[in-house]
């Protein structure tokens, strides 16, 4: 059983690479056959289609990332330093080339040629981020760490599409300082002490 899991891991990983170099419609079942070493009918038992596989795939990223903001508010419980971390985490994914950039972002500038499956899956990780940075937002605002010049929710839309855009930027110019230069100015005005 745990071969099945682990091949299944494997092919969502691959599939997570694929999406990010060239989108929902930049890879097929054969690009991860390749890669993976199966064949394509082994990857069909694990994903019968390639909606099931990125709704998957999608599903566990939302879930990573609600992981990993739960240890964000473990290590850092003042909601000035968890902003700080996200955008540094993003910073060291893109400066090292480990995960350079969002599936969700990436997905989500796809939406309406999208299955309907995957899109929905994408809109649920942006309300979970959403959700999280709106609440770091409104503890900060409250506790006086945080400046905000606007209500909680539009600062956290506003701070996950600069985060994201700030991404945009670093793969369009070619240069990872790119993102530092736009996220970095941004968490610098939200933090009032």
């Amino acid at each position: 059983m745990s071969n099945l899991s682990s091949t299944s891991d494997d092919i969502l990983s691959c599939a997570r690479s694929l999406v990010i170099e060239g989108g929902y419609n930049g890879f097929s079942y054969a690009d991860i056959s390749k890669v993976v070493g199966i064949r394509k009918a082994s990857i069909h038992h694990h994903f019968p289609s390639k909606v099931d596989l990125v709704r998957t795939l999608v599903q566990r990223y939302r879930e990573e990332a609600e992981a990993a903001a739960d240890e964000l508010r473990s290590h850092f419980p003042e909601p000035a330093d968890q902003l700080r971390a996200y955008a540094k985490y993003w910073e060291t994914c893109i400066s090292d080339g480990s995960r350079p950039f969002c599936v969700c972002a990436l997905l989500a500038s796809e939406i309406p040629a999208l299955p309907e499956d995957v899109g929905l899956e994408v809109t649920a990780h942006f309300r979970m981020l959403s959700a999280w940075v709106a609440g770091l937002m409104e503890q900060g605002a409250e506790d006086g760490t945080l400046q905000l010049s606007g209500p909680p929710q539009s600062e956290a839309e506003a701070f996950i599409a600069t985060v994201h855009g700030a991404m945009l930027s670093a793969r369009a110019y070619g240069d990872p300082s790119v993102y530092a230069s736009i996220t970095h100015p941004l968490v610098d005005r939200l933090i009032s002490r």
